[in-house]
């Protein structure tokens, strides 16, 4: 597209001499400006992204990320039926039946609290990754018990309890409206706490064997819901249509999107509004290449009569000025998706060189707030952001470039 002539032209301009010294400063922060919008449009993005994936996985891990659901009624029948059909499609990672509840607690020392029990199979419970990674005390492996409890870290602080310990579930028990009958009371042993750091859940959530909950909810084989977690849940659209298709009427099938609509909506916004208001920065990069370049083609307009007089047409002039512009913009656009990604890619580095200093000197808070934040970098995104700093580096040339092309020789020689 460029021959050796524009070439030789174009690179010769960006090299500043005495007296052009204001028009390479100006070009030098075009470049610098494109360089630090398109890496900070990547890092924020792929922080983003850490942070919408840590938040999801914390709330949908726990409560699965699809849910199968009677549309009348408290107890799904054939729960172990219709998880045993769905473990077998295709992207489904794990399909159990469950059972949830509202209960009280009794603690030792007096201390009451009410809680969600959630009842699951053992093992299903062991291979939810979000238990897994906040294991706090305790083992998961003494989970098989019928007598066996999984507490969350900030209720078994509140009620003082430790593994080990013994605590009083307590379920009222209502007939025609009235609390006539005993509550029904089971002693249990805590044998792990778990903190997936939401306070939400932390607080107020606990496990139980599956068969327990069904015995303290008089459920027989039933269950509340089926629960499934799928390999990629971003996709979970497609699988939930399929198997409302295939569980036909009768039941509810809610992914976590859906039940988790306010939250998931207000992150996406979010992200989405961060990322419009860092693309002006590279806008406003852009607006600098076009002033750089109206005042290096200001500048070089004697230059530009001359190589025309000599016989380079207009089309050669247009092609210099755009090189001129391209290599300041494309060439920051890359210096850009390297920082950028170099960064995002390599936040574990950033946050042990954060603990070394950390050991040293006292980091202010805003520094120590980096080494908590999740880092994913999207490959799409990526790109789109590079295209971006490429199209508005090419667009903001072309206008300085077609007036460069249309200067008049005479009138510029004249003046």
């Amino acid at each position: 597209m460029f021959n050796a002539f524009e070439r030789a032209v174009a690179f010769r301009y960006l090299r500043a001499r005495k007296g052009e010294r204001l028009v390479s400063i100006t070009a030098i922060f075009s470049l610098v400006g494109i360089t630090l919008g398109v890496a900070t449009l990547i890092i924020v993005t792929s922080v983003m992204n850490g942070f919408r994936a840590d938040l999801m996985n914390r709330i949908i891990g726990l409560n699965g990320h699809l849910t199968v659901q009677p549309e009348r009624g408290r107890a799904l029948p054939d729960a172990e039926g219709i998880a045993a059909r769905l473990a077998g499609l295709p992207g489904v990672a794990q399909a159990a039946p469950a059972v949830e509840g509202q209960v009280l607690l009794s603690g030792p020392g007096g201390t009451a609290a009410a809680a969600v029990l959630r009842g699951l199979p053992p093992q299903a419970l062991r291979d939810r990754p979000v238990i897994r990674r906040g294991l706090r005390q305790g083992d998961l492996a003494a989970f098989d018990e019928e007598d066996s409890v999984v507490i969350g870290a900030r209720l078994a602080q509140r009620m003082r309890l430790q593994p080990g310990d013994t605590l009083t579930l307590v379920l009222p028990q209502a007939r025609g409206g009235d609390f006539t009958e005993a509550p029904r009371q089971l002693a249990m042993r805590v044998v792990a706490t778990f903190d997936v750091g939401m306070p939400e859940v932390d607080g107020r959530t606990i496990f139980v064997p599956i068969a327990t909950a069904r015995s303290l909810f008089n459920l027989g084989e039933d269950a509340s819901q089926v629960e499934l977690l799928v390999a990629d849940p971003a996709r979970v659209g497609p699988l939930t249509a399929e198997i409302r298709a295939m569980l036909g009427p009768g039941l509810r099938v809610t992914d976590w999107q859906r039940a988790n609509s306010s939250i998931y909506a207000a992150v996406v916004v979010e992200r989405n509004v961060m990322f419009l208001i860092l693309t002006l920065i590279v806008v406003v990069a852009a607006f600098n290449i076009i002033s750089s370049l109206t005042m290096l083609v200001k500048d070089k307009a004697r230059d530009i009569a001359i190589l025309r007089t000599m016989g380079a047409p207009r089309g050669a002039v247009l092609r210099i000025f755009i090189l001129c512009g391209a290599t300041i913009g494309c060439g920051g656009t890359l210096l850009g998706f390297g920082l950028g990604l170099g960064i995002a890619a390599n936040f574990p580095a950033l946050k042990a060189l954060l603990l070394q200093l950390e050991a040293s000197v006292v980091l202010p808070a805003e520094l120590r707030f980096l080494m908590s934040l999740p880092s994913v970098v999207d490959a799409r995104e990526v790109a789109i952001i590079v295209a971006m700093g490429f199209a508005l580096s090419l667009l903001a040339t072309l206008w300085p470039s077609w007036r460069a092309a249309r200067i008049d020789p005479a009138e510029a020689l004249r003046a």
